[in-house]
């Protein structure tokens, strides 16, 4: 009895221990972070970055070598970008790529910040060993609620990886693709515009929902560094799993990419006239 006591406090202050470590090691993530960007509120929309994920030598997802992410993302975000120009020609669109490159993950939200955007929009593609997962999810910032909602973090956050520098970059401030403290501590980073991405996640979900058949999975959080140094309302888009049959049919062709899209402008258009409806009412 005695020995089985003594085992049963050892698990206890073992169990303390790793999660001092854990403690001591997100502490040391976040003080090691470089600042973020210094907030800048605005009660319009002006400017808009829309963002297609990976590219160049990074692929993204694989759809059964039908198609891969970056192809798809690239081909969403030209035609919202048309859609937007075409239905809101005062509103600035501005892209991170326009044709199949690499890009470095901090230059993403760096051109953001740099051209004062109002919105950023990053757009991907999901995937997932269970063929049968299926869906589109928009995230914003903040604490993952589930280890799927993590899992989606880890993966996008992996492609620094494909930077041969990103162990020495201070903009990522150390910070480690394996490891869950890393993905955990952007919650405590940046949560400025919480309420406003909320709204632009739940109605870029809503809508495409209703013009895709690819069905929603609905709005989550979870810490994705090109989300994290924005200094503007942010999603990531999850338009579908590559990795599903169904899916991938609406993904990879110009009709379901239209579909994805034309969701995606009718939520900005509606959260850029809401700003402007807020703004007369208010007399600015």
């Amino acid at each position: 009895m005695q020995q089985e006591r003594m085992k049963q406090m050892l698990k206890f202050i073992r169990r303390g221990l790793q999660q001092t470590l854990h403690f001591c090691l997100s502490l040391g993530l976040l003080i090691c972070l470089p600042a973020a960007k210094k907030v800048r509120v605005s009660n319009s929309v002006n400017t808009l970055v829309i963002d297609a994920g990976h590219g160049g030598l990074d692929p993204g997802c694989n759809g059964n070598n039908e198609i891969f992410e970056k192809d798809v993302t690239l081909g969403v975000a030209l035609k919202l970008g048309k859609l937007l120009k075409d239905s809101l020609p005062s509103l600035k669109v501005l892209y991170t790529r326009t044709t199949d490159k690499s890009l470095k993950l901090w230059e993403r939200p760096n051109l953001a910040n740099d051209r004062q955007a109002d919105l950023f929009i990053s757009i991907h593609c999901n995937a997932n060993p269970n063929k049968a997962a299926a869906g589109s999810e928009t995230y914003f910032m903040g604490l993952h609620k589930s280890e799927g909602n993590l899992e989606v973090a880890k993966r996008e956050n992996a492609v620094i990886t494909y930077e041969s520098d990103y162990k020495e970059n201070t903009r990522y401030g150390g910070f480690d693709p394996d490891s869950p403290e890393g993905h955990i501590i952007f919650s405590l980073v940046q949560n400025a515009f919480m309420k406003q991405s909320l709204k632009l996640a739940s109605g870029i979900e809503s809508h495409t929902s209703k013009l895709s058949p690819i069905k929603t999975r609905g709005v989550k959080q979870a810490g994705f560094l090109v989300l994290w140094q924005t200094s503007m309302p942010s999603v990531l888009v999850e338009t579908g799993f590559l990795t599903n049959s169904t899916d991938r049919v609406s993904l990879k062709s110009n009709d379901g990419q239209q579909k994805i899209a034309l969701g995606i402008f009718r939520a900005v258009r509606d959260y850029k006239n809401s700003l402007e409806l807020l703004n007369s009412v208010n007399g600015k």
